[in-house]
């Protein structure tokens, strides 16, 4: 009973702070000059993942197995994922521009977890036999790190694509009303229009630096995230295949959600494979991280909805 109050205090006590993070993240967005409210998004963060640490590891003592057996307990766990993730540019001292992305992440997932769930999802329950290992904590906690690290990189490479077609939109359109003013206003005029647009290209060549910096950076954590998330789903992948065969006799059964994890696995293979051709970086490789975004939540959510398989224990269970 004291276990389980502490957990409620804990869980209320994350997502109000994960709540308020969210608010100062979107004012430091229009007043970039206050550094205090930086450093209380940076703290607020820290906080929530301690929260989140000290209810896993409550959870963990009383149901007196790791909590990974049920959606309630991976959505928890993505959600600390995700913290965790957010962390990763201060240890090397970078300018943190993952906290566009985690923290709406953790407070999506720790929401649903909290209010999309019913109540009976919330209680720990007894594992059954074949979740009854040592494999357990390897192989969910790998996968669930890896799906939290590739949804991050994937809409960071999701928003380098909103803001390239933007960029090549409005040049297109910036183009056609110069070709049209060519035809329909006399040369003069014209010639006035185009001097006008030559004393702004001072302007217009900042504003596009600044594109071409923040599409860099984006570009940069996105590959970098990315390449994490895809070590932990290798990782993930291979101790599930070892586990596989101590429960059920055989590596790989082809199973619904071993298949969509090797889609998963496929898809960002060939992210990998982009990075190393010149020609097809950026652009390409931001196209196969959007794809690999739906892939993960079919992987993920899907198939546990679906509840078939020889993962049907886990509809609404672990991975």
């Amino acid at each position: 009973m004291i276990f389980a109050t502490i957990e409620h205090i804990l869980i209320h006590i994350s997502f109000s702070i994960i709540s308020i993070v969210i608010t100062i993240h979107f004012i430091t967005l229009f007043f970039h000059e206050i550094v205090g409210l930086h450093n209380s998004l940076e703290r607020g963060m820290i906080a929530t993942f301690l929260s989140i640490t000290g209810l896993l590891v409550i959870r963990w003592i009383y149901s007196g197995h790791f909590p990974l057996s049920n959606l309630y307990e991976s959505l928890i766990f993505l959600s600390w994922s995700f913290s965790l993730i957010h962390m990763i540019p201060k240890i090397r001292n970078h300018k943190n521009d993952l906290s566009v992305i985690t923290a709406p992440s953790a407070i999506f997932t720790q929401g649903f977890a909290t209010s999309g769930l019913s109540t009976e999802m919330h209680q720990s329950s007894i594992l059954v036999p074949a979740l009854q290992s040592q494999w357990l904590m390897m192989h969910v906690s790998m996968m669930l790190l890896s799906y939290a690290a590739l949804l991050c990189g994937s809409l960071l490479s999701i928003a380098l694509l909103v803001i390239t077609f933007r960029k090549n939109i409005d040049l297109f359109f910036t183009r056609k009303n110069l070709l049209i003013k060519s035809f329909f206003v006399g040369e003069v005029e014209y010639l006035n229009d185009k001097r006008s647009v030559f004393k702004n290209t001072s302007f217009i060549s900042f504003r596009n630096y600044y594109k071409y910096q923040l599409t860099q950076r984006l570009d940069y954590w996105s590959y970098r995230v990315i390449s994490l998330g895809f070590t932990f789903l290798t990782i993930g992948i291979l101790s599930g295949a070892v586990w596989a065969n101590e429960a059920w006799g055989s590596y790989w059964n082809w199973d619904p959600k071993e298949t969509w994890a090797f889609i998963t696995w496929i898809i960002f293979a060939i992210y990998s494979h982009t990075r190393t051709n010149k020609n097809l970086q950026d652009i390409h490789s931001a196209l196969a991280a959007s794809i690999g975004f739906l892939i993960i939540w079919i992987c993920y959510f899907g198939i546990n909805l679906l509840g078939i398989g020889l993962h049907s224990y886990g509809s609404f269970n672990s991975h």
